[in-house]
């Protein structure tokens, strides 16, 4: 999806859960890493982390929407705009905007080591001193063999 496309998404998101225009710009923006998108006090403008449409799909991503336009509209009005706020928690309950994110898969990149006597693989989340650790087998010298995700 491209930010054009977005941007027609999020206005008609707007109009037919608020009632109201989108009259500022939205786009993608792939450095958000811990949420799902964030609402621009300055200039109005709304920011989507592309990832969580990747792993989980358009229904993730409408709710997000919904949940920065939840924002967005209420700032514009000058009511409470902020998750504490009554309004906020009204409005969003009116729309069915979640109030956080869905989780993301988690990557896990594993470490794999090998015996070099008895070639007895070992598969590990952290890197470990081969020159302090043995194989728990025979005792023989660990190796480094790769450092690929997923293995």
């Amino acid at each position: 999806m491209s930010d054009k496309e977005l941007q027609r998404l999020v206005e008609e998101v707007s109009l037919r859960w608020f009632d109201l225009p989108f009259r500022h710009t939205a786009k993608f923006n792939s450095r958000l890493r811990t949420t799902g998108g964030r609402y621009m006090l300055s200039d109005h403008r709304i920011e989507i982390n592309p990832t969580y449409y990747q792993h989980l799909g358009m229904e993730e991503l409408v709710g997000i929407i919904k949940h920065e336009l939840c924002h967005y509209h209420l700032h514009l009005a000058g009511a409470g705009y902020q998750h504490r706020d009554s309004d906020f928690r009204r409005l969003m309950a009116k729309v069915g905007a979640p109030r956080h994110c869905s989780s993301l898969p988690q990557k896990v990149s594993y470490i794999m080591y090998k015996c070099n006597q008895c070639n007895q693989l070992y598969r590990r989340k952290r890197r470990i001193n081969t020159n302090k650790y043995r194989c728990g087998q025979c005792m023989g010298k660990l190796v480094l063999i790769s450092t690929d995700k997923n293995n």
